[in-house]
């Protein structure tokens, strides 16, 4: 099975620079990365990515923390363009399960990237929320998982299996640390990565064999070396 790439990052030229390869099939946001960006106002910046990235996916997120605040932004965002995914986080900052609000727009047929998912159960709570013709992506944050110590596999595993009922419904390895979540993800199912810029740029060196690998670490170890003049 294929998986495809998205690229997670909010800055404009970037966007303008990664839109442009065949490898990239969408793009992902957050406000996080939307502040880092230098985005003052949340509407006009994300027009601006928008006349940039016209037809892949592109998920843009509610910021609101009660679940009706949430709805009316959905509806303002899936309005700005047809590629949009409105994001919505699995819970607010008070850990409601933003059921009602997942259940709402999906009923209005709007495409949802569900995030800040974690667990099958989660996972699941989503699934009895949503119909199975609109698109819902579901992105599970395997990164920050292993950043706190712990295997994010085996929830990926069980929510690609609860996943396979819905053919509107794509899993998504979110907060990649390195270029081999790549491999992970795509071994057992994903059917998206969303990956920094940075990452991409090394998933570009895919291939090298172990004897290349070796041979161009020792010349770096070599080169410093030399650079260092280094003396025993």
């Amino acid at each position: 099975m294929s998986i495809k790439i998205f690229c997670d990052i909010a800055n404009l030229d970037l966007i303008k620079k990664f839109h442009k390869l065949k490898i990239v099939k969408g793009f992902t946001t957050n406000p996080s990365l939307m502040r880092k960006a230098g985005a003052k106002d949340y509407k006009s910046y994300s027009k601006k990515i928008l006349k940039v990235c016209k037809t892949k996916p592109i998920s843009f997120e509610v910021f609101a923390d009660d679940h009706k605040s949430m709805i009316n932004q959905g509806l303002k965002i899936n309005k700005w363009g047809k590629n949009i995914y409105v994001k919505v986080p699995v819970v607010n900052s008070k850990n409601k399960f933003s059921g009602k609000v997942i259940r709402e727009l999906n009923r209005q047929n709007i495409k949802l990237n569900i995030t800040a998912v974690y667990t099958a159960k989660q996972t699941k709570k989503i699934l009895n929320m949503i119909n199975k013709k609109t698109k819902v992506i579901i992105s599970i944050f395997a990164g920050r998982a292993g950043d706190a110590g712990k295997d994010p596999v085996p929830e990926f595993v069980k929510s690609i299996k609860m996943a396979k009922k819905f053919k509107n419904v794509e899993i998504l390895w979110a907060s990649v640390r390195e270029p081999y979540n790549y491999t992970q993800a795509k071994q057992i199912g994903c059917h998206i990565i969303t990956i920094p810029p940075s990452v991409i740029e090394k998933i570009k060196n895919f291939g090298k064999s172990y004897q290349q690998l070796t041979t161009e670490t020792v010349k770096a170890f070599l080169v410093d070396s030399n650079k260092s003049k280094f003396k025993i």
